[in-house]
């Protein structure tokens, strides 16, 4: 019997939810789940369970940390289910896990239904905006030509979350050698900060998303 978890914190959409499993005889268990700690118990509970998500509202705090729960419940299926999901978004998690069903909260019923039904038998459904995207020619590979091959090397463990102290003692460099490298890498990529060192360092090809994400 397939157990259905609703992660969802909107009150009207749980129990809209609800009512379309029941009436389309899908009501074999339900379970509801208010932060993903809780739905972290459930899918050890109910391993194959289809977890219909909006993660927008809910507790992750990072693309990152939903994609490792994912991994971690191989036998699951997964629906993201909202009101909005940006594109960037959506093109990692599909390159990603192209087993995630997408189906927007003012899409027909019936797409609805049908992505719910899609992963009750294991298939994957994608609602026009999610197919678009994955369509779309992907954004213009970023230039690297510019750095070093030290700082293409250090942007790239920054990009891997490492910090400055923990980049200079793995290359055995010193802390102000790294922290130049750093400013001399946002400088030239004309970046502020981590994160948008990151999402170029990801356009230029300096690491894949899968690598990113583990």
């Amino acid at each position: 019997m397939r157990t259905y978890i609703i992660a969802d914190n909107q009150d009207i959409t749980r129990e809209g939810l609800m009512a379309v499993l029941k009436s389309e005889h899908l009501r074999n268990r339900i379970e509801i789940v208010f932060s993903r700690n809780e739905l972290q118990s459930r899918l050890r509970i109910y391993p194959e369970s289809i977890v219909i998500l909006d993660y927008r509202l809910f507790d992750f705090i990072s693309v990152n940390q939903m994609l490792n729960m994912k991994m971690g419940a191989k036998e699951s299926s997964w629906i993201l289910f909202s009101d909005e999901l940006e594109e960037h978004f959506l093109r990692q998690v599909l390159l990603i896990d192209p087993s995630i069903s997408v189906v927007m909260k003012n899409n027909p019923l019936q797409n609805i239904v049908d992505a719910i039904s899609s992963a009750t038998y294991g298939e994957t459904y994608l609602c026009d905006i999610a197919e678009s995207v994955l369509n779309d020619n992907p954004p213009p590979k970023k230039e690297l030509g510019n750095l070093t091959a030290s700082e293409k090397n250090i942007l790239r463990e920054i990009a891997l979350g490492k910090t400055t102290k923990e980049i200079a003692f793995e290359k055995h460099l010193s802390f102000h050698t790294v922290n130049t490298h750093r400013r001399n890498i946002f400088r030239k990529l004309a970046v502020n900060n981590v994160h948008e060192a990151t999402k170029y360092a990801l356009q230029a090809g300096l690491l894949d998303l899968m690598e990113y994400y583990i």
